[in-house]
C-alpha cells in the first residue's frame, strides 16, 4: 500500500483504475463507460478523479481515512453511495446526487442527519454506527423504503418518521430508546414490515428489557413479518398479542371506572357538607324572607288604605307565638294610638334590617359555595392525577406502575415519618402554619428509570476505588422535590419527571440566586412555600396568603450524592464550578422572623428540646439527572390557624360562629311591628278569597297575596279573571297547573314552595315577573323550554336555589331561550351574556360545518393504548379529516366513519341520515333527552352519550353493530324490552350513575363481557339471576346500589351465580372468594332460586316444591310467610344434613328427603373449637343448619325442650341417609307424623318414638335392626302399618302396644322358629304379613301352619288368604294327624307330656297341597317330616315363654291340628325346589307390590297442582 503521505490526486486515481480494471492511460476514453467503482481498506484520505467517471452509478469506499464526501458535482447519474468505515463527520456534497437511491455511510463519525433534503429517489439509507442522536432531515424522502439507525445515540423516535409512510425495514438497534411511547410512534408507519430494536449484532435497547415488549410491539404494529430477526408473520402471534393488551386494556378501564366512582363519592360527600354548612343560612333566610314578605304585604295594605289595619302574620316559632301572644295585649292600646306615618316608618326600617340581614347569610352562603368549589377543584385535581397515573401505566405497559399507599403498608409509614422528621413547624409559625397533614402518598415503581439509575451508578462505582465502592450506601440520600402549589401539574411537569426522570435545568427556582445546570433538592419539607412567602414577606409587609400553599405536592427521590461540597458564596453553581463533585448543598438561608425567637419554641419531632431543624435545612444541586430516582409522589395539606375548610364540623359552625348572629335574627324578628299569629288556609272557597283581597265580587279582585299558608291547590282562582298579581310563597305547591287560568296575571311568586315540574304551566302570555326560586325543580331544558312556550315575554326571572341537574349552565340556558329577559336571579342580563348564550337558543344543530370540524374519515381504529372513546382518540390523533373546499355531496357523507361531538350543546340528533359508513361517534356531554337520527347509521360499533338527559334507550335497535355502548350520567330507570336483545355484538356496556332499578332486558345480551352499572338504583338479589345466561361477563361493576350496601354477603353471592367473573365491582375476583361463595351460597335453596325457575315472586299461590337432585345443602326460603301455601316438598337426593329453614314451612304436609345426609332436625350444637371452616361459614347464613341453635334468633325456640314443630306434617321420608341413632334424628318433634319412611338407613335399634302418637305407617326395611325392646313401639297404639323387611330380626318380640296394626311386613330377616309366627296372635287386627325370606320360609306347610294360626290374616306374602285355602289347611292337618296317630302312641290329651316322653316315628309324605290350591306329587325321594322335641306355642295367655301344659284334653279340634302340624313342622326337613321356586316368585312379587305403593304416594314426580 503506498503512503499516505506521498500520495497525491493522481497517485489516487492510479490506484482507483487498478483495483477496478480500469486502463490508467485510457481512463478518458474508458471512463464514461465505467457504471461501478469499488475500494477497500486502502487508506486514502479524499475523493478524487471521479469527473473521469461522469456516468457512474455504484461508488463503494470502504475502509478509507476520508474525512469529507464531496467531488460528487461529475457523477449526476450515481445510484449507489457506500462511504463506510470512514472518517466522515458530517453529510455534505450530495446535493448533486439527484438520482442516488441507497445511501450506505455507516461506520464513521457522523452526528448529524442533514443533506439529504433533495435526494427524493432515495429508498435504501444505512447510518448505522455512528454518534446520531436525533432522528431528523428525512421527512421529505418520501420513497424511503429502508432505514438503518442501529448503534447510534437516539433517545426518541417521535414524528421524524411520520412522512416515511413507504418505510418497510427499520433497524434501531443498540440506541438508548427507552420508553414505549416512542415505539408507539412507529404504528403510523403503515409499510413497516421489518423492525430491529436489539438486533443480535448490536446490544438491545433499554426498552428492550422490560416486560410486554414484543407485545407492544406487535400489537401497534399488526403488519410486521420480522421483529429482531424473528419471524412474527403467525396470525397466532398476532392474535395473542391483540388479546393481551385486550385484557390489559379492559382491566385499566375498570380501574379507571373505579377512580371515578371514588371521585363521584368524594364529591358527594363534599355535597353533603355543603349542605349541612348551609343549612343553617337557609334557614334563617327563609325565616327572614318569610317576615319580610308579610311586612311588604302590609305596608302595601298601609299604603294603599291610609290606615292602620290588624297586622296579621304566619308565626315563626312556638317561642315568638308565645312572645307575640303575651306581648299583644300590652302593646294594642299604643299601636291604636299610632299614626299611619309612624308605623309605616316602623315597617321600613325593620324591612331595611331585614334586608341587611338577609344579606348577610346570602354572603354566608356566597362563601361557603367558593369553598365548596375550591374544595372540589382540589378533589378533581387529586383524582385526575390518579387517572393519568393510569394512563401512564397503560402506555407503558406497565414498566411504570404507581400504588397508592395506605396505613397497612410498611413503606407507607416508613415514608410518613421521613416527611414528619422533615417538617418544623417553628419555620411556618409567622405565616399562620402548625401542622402538615399527610392526605396520600403514591409509591412509584419505574422499571426503566431504576434500570437507568442502577446502571448509571454501577458505571460510577467502577471507576471509583474499592473504599469508596464499600461505603456507597453512605451518600444514598431521600431528598425532596417541591412542586410549586400554584402552577398546574402540567406546567409542574410532575408526569414527565415520574415517567421519564429529572433533567438538568436552566430554569432557576430560587428568588436569591442562579441555578444551573443541575437537577434542585432539599432535605426538608415546604423550602419552596418559605422562600415565597419571604419574598413576598419582604416586598409588601405582613402581606400573603398562605392558603395559596395551603394544599402541596412533593416528589421523594433516592439520590446518590458521591461527592458533595457546599456551595460556595457569589459562585454559579455549574459542574464547571465543582468539577470534582457530584452534588453541591448549601444551607437554607432563613429570616429571623421564621426561625425560633426564643427557648419557648419547640418542633414537634423533638418536643423536649428547642428547635434546631432550621441549621439542618439544605437544597442540594444534584448535576447527574439519572443518578436522581423518583419513588414516591406525596399529597399533603398545611394545618392553618382558625376555621377555613370544609373538614371542619358542621355543628361546630352552627354552635360557635353563627349562635351570636342567630340572636340578632331573633331581635329584629322581635322589633316593632311585631308580627302576630295567624292560622294557615288549608283550602280556598269563594267567602276565604273574597276576604283575604278584600273585595266584594271576584271582579274586583287584581291581587291576591296567600302568602304563608298550607295550600296545595287553587281551587275558585280560574274565576279570577282580572287578576293581575298572584302571591303564592311559602305554601304546599308541587305543580302551578291552577294558574294556567289566569290569562291576564303579570306577576307570579311560587318561591318557597314543593315545585318539582312546570308541566301544566301555560297560557301565562302576559307573565312579566316570575319567581320560582327556592323550589325543587331539577330539569333544566325541560322547564326553561316551558317557560319559553307558555310565558315568552318574560323581563324578570328567579330560579335560584333549585338542585338543577347542571347548574353551571342554568344561566346561559335561561337567556339564550328567554330573549326578552332583562334580569335573571336579582342580577342584570348583560349583552356579553346574551351574545354568549345565543347558542342556546334554540339548541344547536348539527350541521355540515359542525361535521366538518368534528368528522374524520379513518377506516381502521388507531392502535392507541387510551381509555378515551375511540371517536375522541381518532379526533386527537388522526390527520384524515375532510376537505373543507369539496363539494358537499353523498360521496362527502360517505367518507364520514367517525364523529366527535363531545361538549357541544346539542339538544337532539339530527342530519345524521346519509353517514352510512359511521363506526365510531361520540355524543357526550349536551343536552340530548332521547336517542333518535341513528336509524340509518347500521355500522355504528361504539356510541358514547355520557352526560346527557336520556330517559329510554328507543332508538337503538337497528344498530346491530353496536360493540361499545356508554350511556352514564343519564336518567335511564330500566333496559328497554327488546333493544338490548337485537345487540347481538354488544361487548361493553356502561350505564352508570342512572336510576336503572332492575336488569330486566339484558338476558339475551350473550355477547357482553364487561358491564358497568355502579350508582344505580338495583336493590334486589333476584336482579342477579337476569344476568346468569350471560356466559362471556368477565367485568361486573355493581358498586353503590342498595344491593351492594344492604344485602350480607353481597359480594360471594354475585360471585357463585356469576362464575365467568374475573372481576366485581373494581376488584378482582380471587380463588379463595370462588370456594368461600361456593361454599356459603352452594346448594342453597332460597328465595331468589325459586323465583328464578318459576319467573316470578309470587310464592303464596306456590303449593309444591319439587328441587330432586339439586346439589343443595341448605334451605333459606324466607320471608316464610311467603311460602304457607305449599303443601309438599320433595328434595330427594341432596346434600342436607338437617331440615334447615324447611322448619319454618308450617303447613308442609308432605316432606320427601330420601337419599340426603340428614343426621337430625336441626344440627346438634357444637362448640367453635370443633367446627371445621365449612361450618363456621355456614353459621353467616340465615337457616344453613349449622351453630344455629345457640344464637338468639328462631331457631332457640327449639332447643333442648324438644318443643314442636312443622305442626302440619303428616308424611315424611327419611330413606337412604345414612341414620344410625333414631334418638338423636329427634322425630318427636313432629307431632303430628302420621307416615315416617326410614328405609336404607342403618338404624339398629328402633328408639325416639314415642311422642309419635298418630303414627300410622311406619317404614323400617333395609336397616340392621336386630331386635325390639320394650320401650320401641311402647307408646304407637295407633300404628296400622309396620314395615321391616331386610334387617336382622330373629324375633318378633314385644309388638304386643300394637293393639291396631293391620299390615306388618318382616320379611328377609333371620327368623327361623316357627314359634315366632305364633306371637303375632296378640295383633288382633292383623290382616296382612309378609315374612318371606326369612329362613322359616324354607319349612314345609309353613303357609298353612300360620294360616291356621292366625286365623284373622286376609293376605300372607303377598297372596291373599282364601276362605278354600283355610280349609284345605285344615283338612291337611287333620289327615296329618290321624295318619300320625296310627304311626304314634301321642296322647292327645296330652300333647305336651307326650312330646317330651314319646319320639313318634318319621311321617312319610309323597302328595301335599301347596298353597293356591293345587296338588302337586314330590319327586323323588319320600318326604319325612320328623317329630323333633322342640319348643311349641303355648296358650295365649303364656305365648312369651316356653312352658309346659299341664290340664286337660283339648276340646277344640282344629287346635289340636295345629297343635300337631306345628310339632311335627318344628322338625328339620328338607324343600323340594319346586317349592322354593314358588316362594321366589312371591317374594319377587311382593316387593313389586311394595315398590309401586311407594310410587303411587310420590311418584314419577307426583304431578300436582302448581307443582314446580
Amino acid at each position: 500500500m503506498v503512503s499516505i503521505d506521498v500520495l497525491n490526486s493522481e497517485e489516487i486515481i492510479k490506484e482507483l483504475c487498478l483495483c477496478n480494471g480500469v486502463n490508467y492511460d485510457r481512463i478518458r476514453q474508458d471512463g464514461p463507460a465505467t457504471k461501478t467503482l469499488e475500494m477497500f481498506f486502502s487508506g486514502f484520505p479524499k475523493m478524487v478523479g471521479l469527473f473521469y467517471f461522469p456516468n457512474l452509478t455504484n461508488l463503494t469506499l470502504v475502509g478509507q481515512s476520508i474525512e469529507r464526501i464531496c467531488n460528487l458535482k461529475s457523477c449526476p447519474l450515481l445510484e449507489e453511495l457506500w462511504v463506510t468505515e470512514c472518517l466522515l463527520t458530517r453529510i455534505e456534497g450530495l446535493q448533486d446526487c439527484q438520482h442516488l437511491k441507497k445511501l450506505f455511510l455507516y461506520h464513521n463519525s457522523i452526528t448529524t442527519i442533514e443533506s439529504l433534503e433533495n435526494l427524493n429517489k432515495l429508498e435504501v439509507v444505512w447510518l448505522n454506527d455512528n454518534e446520531i442522536d436525533v432522528i431528523e432531515g428525512l421527512d421529505t424522502l418520501l420513497s424511503l423504503k429502508e432505514l438503518n439507525l442501529a448503534g447510534n445515540l437516539i433517545h426518541s423516535i417521535g414524528i421524524c418518521l411520520d412522512p416515511n409512510v413507504h418505510l418497510e425495514r427499520l433497524n434501531l438497534s443498540g440506541n438508548k430508546i427507552s420508553s414505549f411511547k416512542e415505539i408507539t410512534n412507529l404504528s403510523r408507519l403503515p409499510n413497516l414490515k421489518d423492525l430491529g430494536l436489539k438486533d443480535p449484532h448490536y446490544s438491545p435497547n433499554p426498552v428492550c428489557l422490560f416486560c410486554n415488549y414484543a407485545t407492544h410491539v406487535l400489537y401497534h404494529i399488526p403488519q410486521l413479518q420480522r421483529l429482531d430477526a424473528y419471524d412474527v408473520s403467525h396470525k397466532q402471534i398476532k392474535d395473542l398479542a391483540e388479546s393481551t393488551v385486550m385484557k390489559k386494556l379492559m382491566y385499566y378501564n375498570m380501574r379507571a371506572k373505579t377512580i371515578s366512582r371514588q371521585l363521584r363519592e368524594e364529591l358527594e360527600k363534599l355535597k353533603d357538607l355543603k349542605i349541612k354548612l348551609e343549612q343553617t343560612p337557609k334557614d334563617r333566610i327563609k325565616r327572614l324572607i318569610f317576615h319580610r314578605k308579610i311586612l311588604e304585604e302590609n305596608l302595601s295594605d298601609l299604603q294603599a288604605s291610609k290606615k292602620y289595619r290588624q297586622y296579621i302574620s304566619k308565626p315563626h316559632d312556638h317561642i315568638q307565638q308565645q312572645s307575640a301572644i303575651a306581648e299583644s295585649n300590652s302593646s294594642e292600646k299604643e299601636e291604636s294610638n299610632r299614626s299611619d306615618s309612624d308605623l309605616k316608618e316602623q315597617i321600613c326600617q325593620k324591612l331595611c334590617t331585614l334586608k341587611e340581614r338577609i344579606q348577610f347569610w346570602t354572603e354566608k352562603m356566597d362563601e361557603i359555595d367558593s369553598l365548596h368549589e375550591k374544595e372540589v377543584a382540589r378533589t378533581e385535581q387529586s383524582f385526575d392525577l390518579l387517572a393519568q397515573f393510569l394512563q401512564t401505566e397503560l402506555e407503558t405497559v406497565g414498566n411504570v406502575r404507581f400504588e397508592e399507599g395506605t396505613p397497612s403498608d410498611s413503606w407507607f409509614k416508613s415514608c410518613y415519618d421521613l416527611i414528619l422528621s422533615r417538617f418544623c413547624a417553628s419555620n411556618f409559625k409567622t405565616f399562620g402554619i402548625t401542622g402538615v397533614k399527610i392526605n396520600r402518598i403514591v409509591r412509584v415503581h419505574n422499571r426503566i428509570l431504576r434500570f437507568r439509575f442502577e446502571e448509571r451508578l454501577q458505571d460510577y462505582l467502577d471507576n471509583e476505588d474499592g473504599t469508596a465502592a464499600e461505603d456507597y450506601k453512605k451518600t444514598l440520600e431521600y431528598l425532596f422535590y417541591n412542586l410549586d402549589p400554584v402552577i398546574s401539574v402540567k406546567k409542574n411537569n410532575l408526569l414527565q419527571i415520574l415517567e421519564d426522570g429529572f433533567t438538568v435545568t436552566k430554569n432557576s427556582q430560587l428568588y436569591d440566586q442562579e441555578q444551573e445546570e443541575s437537577v434542585l433538592l432539599s432535605n426538608s419539607l415546604g423550602f419552596y412555600e418559605t422562600s415565597k412567602l419571604e419574598q413576598e414577606t419582604n416586598e409588601e409587609a405582613n402581606h400573603y396568603d398562605p392558603e395559596l400553599f395551603k394544599h402541596g405536592k412533593l416528589i421523594i427521590s433516592k439520590v446518590f450524592l458521591g461527592h458533595n461540597v457546599q456551595a460556595q458564596q457569589f459562585l454559579p453553581i455549574k459542574l464547571a464550578n465543582y468539577p470534582d463533585a457530584n452534588s453541591v448543598f448549601r444551607p437554607l438561608k432563613s429570616n429571623s422572623s421564621t426561625l425560633c425567637s426564643s427557648d419557648d419554641e419547640i418542633c414537634p419531632s423533638k418536643e423536649l428540646q428547642p428547635c434546631d431543624c432550621s441549621l439542618r435545612r439544605c437544597d442540594w444541586f444534584v448535576f447527574d439527572a439519572d443518578l436522581v430516582l423518583p419513588e414516591y409522589i406525596v399529597e399533603y395539606e398545611y394545618i392553618t390557624q382558625g376555621v377555613s375548610n370544609m373538614t371542619c364540623s358542621p355543628s361546630s359552625i352552627t354552635a360557635g360562629e353563627f349562635s351570636n348572629e342567630i340572636k340578632l335574627d331573633e331581635d329584629l324578628i322581635a322589633m316593632e311591628p311585631v308580627i302576630k299569629p295567624r292560622p294557615k288556609i288549608i283550602a280556598l272557597d269563594e267567602r276565604t278569597i273574597l276576604s283575604i283581597a278584600k273585595a266584594n265580587m271576584y271582579s274586583q279582585i287584581t291581587i291576591l297575596n296567600l302568602h304563608g299558608n298550607s295550600l296545595s291547590k287553587l281551587k275558585e282562582i280560574s274565576k279570577l279573571h282580572g287578576l293581575h298579581k298572584l302571591i303564592i310563597s311559602f305554601n304546599e305547591f308541587t305543580s302551578l297547573e291552577d294558574v294556567s287560568c289566569l290569562p291576564n296575571l303579570e306577576y307570579l311568586d311560587a318561591s318557597h314552595n314543593h315545585l318539582i315540574s312546570l308541566e301544566g304551566f301555560k297560557g301565562l302570555g302576559k307573565l312579566k315577573h316570575l319567581d320560582l326560586s327556592w323550589n325543587e325543580l331539577t330539569k333544566t331544558m325541560d322547564e326553561i323550554n316551558v317557560l319559553r312556550r307558555h310565558a315568552a315575554h318574560l323581563l324578570t326571572l328567579n330560579v335560584a336555589h333549585n338542585p338543577w341537574q347542571k347548574p353551571a349552565l342554568v344561566r346561559m340556558v335561561v337567556i339564550g331561550r328567554l330573549k326578552s329577559l332583562t334580569r335573571l336571579d336579582g342580577l342584570l342580563v348583560t349583552k356579553e351574556e346574551v351574545s354568549e348564550s345565543s347558542k342556546f337558543s334554540t339548541g344547536v344543530r348539527i350541521t355540515q360545518a359542525l361535521l366538518q370540524i368534528s368528522a374524520r374519515t379513518d377506516h381502521i381504529r388507531p392502535r392507541c393504548l387510551s381509555l378515551l372513546p375511540s371517536a375522541q382518540i381518532i379526533s386527537q390523533i388522526s390527520k384524515n379529516c375532510l376537505d373543507p373546499y369539496a363539494e358537499f355531496n353523498n360521496s362527502w357523507y360517505h367518507m364520514i366513519t367517525s364523529v366527535n361531538l363531545v361538549g357541544q350543546n346539542l339538544s337532539r340528533i339530527t342530519n345524521l341520515e346519509k353517514l352510512e359508513n359511521l363506526r365510531w361517534v361520540s355524543f357526550s356531554n349536551n343536552h340530548l333527552s332521547r336517542i333518535e337520527g341513528l336509524e340509518n347509521c347500521v355500522k355504528i360499533e361504539e356510541l358514547c352519550l355520557d352526560g346527557n338527559c336520556i330517559t329510554k334507550l328507543e332508538g337503538l335497535s337497528k344498530l346491530v353493530n353496536l360493540r361499545h355502548l356508554s350511556i352514564n350520567n343519564n336518567q335511564l330507570t330500566s333496559f328497554d324490552k327488546g333493544v338490548i336483545d337485537n345487540l347481538s355484538h354488544l361487548h361493553f356496556l356502561s350505564v352508570e350513575n342512572n336510576r336503572i332499578n332492575s336488569l330486566a332486558g339484558l338476558q339475551k345480551a350473550q355477547s357482553l363481557i364487561e358491564l358497568y352499572l355502579s350508582n344505580n338504583q338495583i336493590s334486589n338479589t333476584q336482579e342477579i339471576y337476569t344476568l346468569k345466561g350471560l356466559n362471556n361477563i368477565v367485568i361486573l361493576d355493581l358498586h353503590s346500589n342498595p344491593i351492594s350496601l344492604n344485602h350480607d354477603n353481597y359480594r360471594l353471592f354475585v360471585i357463585f351465580h356469576l362464575s365467568p367473573l374475573k372481576a366485581l365491582d373494581g376488584s378482582a375476583v380471587d380463588p379463595v372468594e370462588c370456594e368461600n361463595a361456593k361454599d356459603m351460597f352452594g346448594g342453597r335453596l332460597s328465595s331468589d332460586m325459586v323465583a328464578e325457575k318459576i319467573g316470578h315472586q309470587n310464592f303464596i299461590e306456590l303449593q309444591e316444591l319439587n328441587w330432586r337432585s339439586s346439589s343443595i345443602r341448605s334451605v333459606d326460603l324466607v320471608p316464610a310467610d311467603h311460602f304457607k301455601s305449599v303443601h309438599a316438598v320433595n328434595l330427594e337426593n341432596n346434600n342436607l344434613t338437617s331440615f334447615s329453614g324447611l322448619i319454618f314451612l308450617s303447613h308442609v304436609k308432605s316432606l320427601y328427603l330420601n337419599y340426603n345426609h340428614i343426621e337430625s332436625i336441626l344440627p346438634r350444637q357444637k362448640s367453635q373449637n370443633h367446627l371445621t371452616n365449612r361450618q363456621i361459614l355456614h353459621q353467616k347464613v340465615n337457616s344453613s343448619g349449622y351453630g344455629q341453635q345457640g344464637k338468639n334468633n328462631r331457631d332457640t325456640l327449639f332447643g333442648e325442650s324438644l318443643s314442636p314443630i312443622m305442626q302440619s306434617l303428616e308424611v315424611l321420608h327419611l330413606g337412604f341417609n345414612g341414620i344410625s341413632n333414631l334418638q338423636q334424628l329427634q322425630l318427636g318433634r313432629l307431632k303430628s307424623l302420621k307416615s315416617l319412611f326410614l328405609q336404607g338407613n342403618e338404624i339398629s335399634q328402633v328408639e325416639g318414638l314415642e311422642c309419635l302418637q298418630y303414627l300410622q305407617e311406619l317404614v323400617l326395611d333395609h336397616n340392621r335392626i336386630k331386635m325390639i325392646s320394650e320401650t320401641s313401639f311402647a307408646k304407637q297404639s295407633s300404628l296400622v302399618s309396620l314395615r321391616m323387611e331386610e334387617n336382622r330380626l330373629r324375633d318378633v318380640n314385644n309388638l304386643h302396644p300394637l293393639v291396631k296394626l293391620k299390615k306388618l311386613f318382616i320379611g328377609f330377616n333371620k327368623i327361623q322358629d316357627i314359634s315366632e309366627v305364633e306371637k303375632l296372635e296378640a295383633l288382633p287386627t292383623l290382616l296382612e304379613l309378609s315374612i318371606s325370606g326369612n329362613p322359616i320360609t324354607r319349612k314345609m306347610f309353613h303357609r298353612q301352619l300360620i294360616v291356621l294360626r292366625l286365623q284373622n290374616l286376609q293376605i300372607l306374602d303377598g297372596i291373599a288368604v282364601t276362605s278354600e285355602e283355610r280349609a284345605r289347611a285344615e283338612m291337611h292337618f287333620l289327615e296329618q294327624q290321624t295318619l300320625s296317630g296310627q304311626n304314634s302312641s301321642i296322647e292327645v290329651v296330652h300333647p305336651v307330656s307326650t312330646l317330651f316322653l314319646n319320639k313318634a316315628p318319621p311321617l312319610r309324605v309323597t302328595n301335599v297341597y301347596l298353597p293356591g290350591g293345587n296338588h302337586h306329587h314330590i319327586p323323588g325321594p319320600d318326604l319325612y317330616l320328623n317329630n323333633a322335641q322342640d319348643d311349641i306355642f303355648p296358650n295365649e295367655s303364656n305365648k312369651h315363654k316356653k312352658t309346659k301344659h299341664h290340664g286337660g284334653v283339648m276340646n277344640n279340634p282344629r287346635s289340636v291340628n295345629a297343635e300337631i302340624a306345628f310339632r311335627q313342622f318344628k322338625g328339620g326337613t328338607s324343600i323340594s325346589s319346586t317349592y322354593l321356586q314358588q316362594g321366589s316368585q312371591n317374594r319377587a312379587a311382593h316387593l313389586q307390590g311394595s315398590n309401586l305403593e311407594h310410587e303411587g304416594r310420590f311418584g314419577n314426580g307426583t304431578v300436582r297442582q302448581n307443582r314446580m
